[in-house]
């Protein structure tokens, strides 16, 4: 069964974010975006891919979506996009205006998770609003850390 997330970026028109549907967890879509994913440059080329089914450390290239044998370890690295690797329409990035409009638009699609970069750093909410109504989010080192711990 897939752990869901959305992975966006702060931009100038608002949040701009993708949906990813395997391993959305902290400890591995979370990992993988702290250490991979760590400037603006990676940010936006990743969002620029459009929907995943796996988040993975490299971008890659085009592939075969329902490649299972990989006998030469080639593409076990690279993330699987829906639209470039199984030509999908309808999974380009989207646009929202603010935070809460991305979260529950994307917990419309069983989103578990919700990664933010803000142009330095990763943050991270499980979806759950605060006593005051606000989306909790908190710096994903923090999460890692907790998980670790725990």
């Amino acid at each position: 069964m897939g752990t869901r997330s959305s992975i966006a970026i702060k931009t100038e028109d608002g949040i701009k974010a993708i949906y990813c549907h395997w391993d959305g967890y902290v400890d591995h879509n979370g990992r993988i975006l702290r250490e991979h994913y760590n400037n603006t440059d990676k940010v936006k080329a990743l969002i620029d891919l459009g929907d995943l089914s796996c988040l993975r450390p490299e971008l890659g290239m085009k592939h075969d979506f329902d490649q299972r044998d990989d006998s030469l370890g080639l593409t076990d690295n690279w993330c699987v996009a829906y639209g470039r690797d199984r030509g999908e329409s309808d999974v380009s990035a989207r646009t929202f205006e603010t935070i809460a409009e991305w979260v529950e638009a994307m917990a419309g699609s069983w989103c578990e998770y919700f990664y933010l970069f803000d142009g330095q750093d990763w943050i991270v909410s499980n979806g759950k609003k605060d006593s005051s109504g606000c989306f909790e989010f908190d710096f994903l080192e923090v999460k890692i850390l907790q998980e670790i711990v725990n």
